[in-house]
């Protein structure tokens, strides 16, 4: 395909008659967009990135992403695989029933009507999602979240978000902001979080967060949460103490999850999730030696690492044609 910064092999070309084979498939981070085509069962085909630059302004870069999916749906069709509807994973609180971002602290737009903006400069169907969520859609439906009826999708990553799931589908709540599991206040009065209460989820068990309190009481800059992991076996005792206490305040936060939602399962995600067994152990560990009545559920790692945001985006604009 002739579009830029392509990173797989170009799509099969496709007979027209049989319809279009592929979404256009766009997840908006806050340092990266990546973008691919996504077939019907959710097989991603072609990726691209592209730098997302939120230096430049929420202006510059709402017109980067119309900008960068216009050409790859010029592309797509230039080389006889035209899409059949777009879909876009976006950060922040999205109204997904009217496809209006209406904030994104990261970016710093409001109210963007991206479904009309993008519907009318694709001219293609057109789906909005929350970036998180449409990883949940992901999981759900060819992930870790497969067969399960009820789950939390809770990706561990910069801060933390989440998506309750149920029959595949995110639960949003009459305020479309159901999932917000980061800002569970854990431990009350404890550390400052941006969204002016304390003690929340986010500030404890956070990759981010076990990366920041970790380089600021060791002073030891430019550390990743997975070298805070590496560093317990050196038996590094800050590292020791930092790791134990988000393993605990997520223990928490999960128990209070099982007690209000009932869910069969938790798929664990982002950056966090990648320490593999010397996270999700422990933190079985603890969860079952908290547990007194509740029924517990399955704790399992995400199947779709960061490519999920952009699968169920894909998997989200197949839904308006299919």
């Amino acid at each position: 395909m002739s579009a830029p910064e392509q990173s797989a092999e170009a799509a099969d070309t496709v007979d027209d008659a049989a319809g279009p084979a592929y979404t256009l498939a766009l997840d908006v981070g806050g340092t990266g967009i990546k973008a691919g085509l996504v077939t019907r069962d959710g097989t991603l085909r072609c990726t691209w990135r592209r730098a997302t630059r939120i230096e430049r302004g929420p202006e510059a870069v709402i017109a980067t992403i119309a900008d960068f999916a216009a050409e790859l749906v010029e592309a797509a069709a230039a080389d006889g695989t035209p899409v059949a509807a777009a879909g876009f994973a976006l950060p922040g609180i999205i109204n997904e029933q009217t496809g209006v971002g209406v904030f994104s602290a990261t970016v710093g737009w409001r109210d963007v009507p991206f479904g009309e903006l993008l519907g009318a400069r694709l001219a293609v169907p057109i789906a909005i999602g929350h970036d998180v969520r449409a990883g949940g859609v992901a999981e759900a439906r060819i992930g870790a979240g497969r067969g399960s009826a009820r789950f939390v999708f809770l990706p561990l990553g910069t801060s933390i978000g989440g998506a309750i799931m149920i029959d595949g589908v995110a639960n949003l709540g009459p305020h479309g902001m159901g999932g917000e599991f980061g800002h569970i206040v854990v431990r009350p009065g404890g550390l400052p979080c941006g969204c002016g209460l304390h003690g929340c989820l986010a500030q404890y068990s956070s990759a981010g967060a076990v990366a920041a309190r970790y380089a600021e009481a060791a002073g030891t800059p430019n550390v990743g949460a997975l070298d805070v992991a590496a560093r317990l076996a050196t038996g590094d005792p800050i590292a020791r103490r930092i790791w134990d206490e988000a393993v605990d305040v997520l223990s928490d936060a999960l128990l209070t999850t099982a007690a209000l939602l009932d869910p069969d399962r938790v798929v664990v995600g982002g950056g966090l999730a990648e320490a593999g067994a010397t996270l999700m152990t422990p933190l079985g560990e603890a969860l079952a030696a908290k547990a007194t009545y509740h029924a517990l559920p399955e704790l399992v790692t995400a199947e779709l690492g960061d490519l999920a945001g952009c699968l169920g985006a894909g998997l989200l604009a197949w839904d308006l044609v299919s």
